[in-house]
């Protein structure tokens, strides 16, 4: 017996484009309501209305504490609840340590990480009080095995994978899941700095996956029975050797 998803709300935060987007579609296909957060405004906006009546634009710029901790008000105010809170939103920085910018790692480290675990202190309370919800986050398969090319980028979804494991035994008295789907490359914003060789040799060899493959996973872990936490589902195409 699988969860329906009809007329649920889900909040989705890095809608705007890559795995956001691709959950939000798959989420509405399956009957449920959808608030894309992002800070791109104009394309949430025009995402909204490409996506129909159950779509909702909800700007937020979560580098921005203030606009975070407002983030459920703003939720309940688009579409009247919340069921699914998928912490989806990252960026990347990758290559030699040494040559790195601490800049871009600051600003990496507080979205992946700071940012993600705000949104959820900020919608936990709305979770709680109606004794059910799901938290999803994207991680990564570095969150798992260091990767060796993206040392500040595995130390940031090793970081995530230590919230969720912990955060789960927390929050499963309050009848909330917590769970982590941990991709392997995909093809988003995230790898527009891969090294050019790189990139051209991945998408050549097949080491790279789609969002929808993303989202498609996603909707197995959150349509499973109540009784039932899909904790973390890594997902690799079959070309990588991890």
């Amino acid at each position: 017996m699988h969860n329906s998803l009809e007329n649920k709300v889900v909040a989705i935060t890095g809608a705007a484009s890559g795995i956001g987007l691709e959950c939000a579609r798959a989420f509405l296909a399956a009957g449920a309501k959808v608030v894309l957060i992002d800070r791109a405004g104009d394309r949430l906006e025009q995402l909204a209305k490409e996506l129909g009546e159950h779509a909702y634009p909800l700007v937020i710029d979560l580098l921005k504490p203030q606009e975070v901790s407002g983030m459920l008000s703003g939720i309940l105010a688009v579409a009247g609840g919340l069921d699914i809170f998928y912490a989806n939103a990252g960026s990347y920085v990758g290559g030699p340590i040494e040559e790195g910018n601490p800049d871009d790692w600051d600003r990496m480290l507080n979205l992946n990480i700071n940012a993600a675990f705000r949104s959820v202190h900020a919608v936990l309370p709305h979770l709680i009080a109606q004794k059910s919800g799901d938290i999803l986050f994207t991680s990564s398969v570095a969150g798992v095995v260091p990767v060796i090319w993206e040392p500040i980028y595995t130390a940031s979804k090793f970081a995530v994978q230590a919230f969720v494991h912990t955060t789960r035994r927390q929050l499963s008295k309050h009848g909330i899941r917590v769970g982590a789907v941990l991709p392997g490359p995909v093809v988003t914003a995230l790898i527009d700095d891969w090294p050019k060789a790189k990139l051209e040799e991945a998408l050549a060899n097949g080491s790279l996956m789609q969002p929808i493959e993303v989202a498609e996973a996603v909707m197995f872990m959150v349509t499973r029975p109540r009784h039932v936490t899909v904790r973390d589902l890594v997902i690799v195409p079959n070309s990588v050797d991890l």
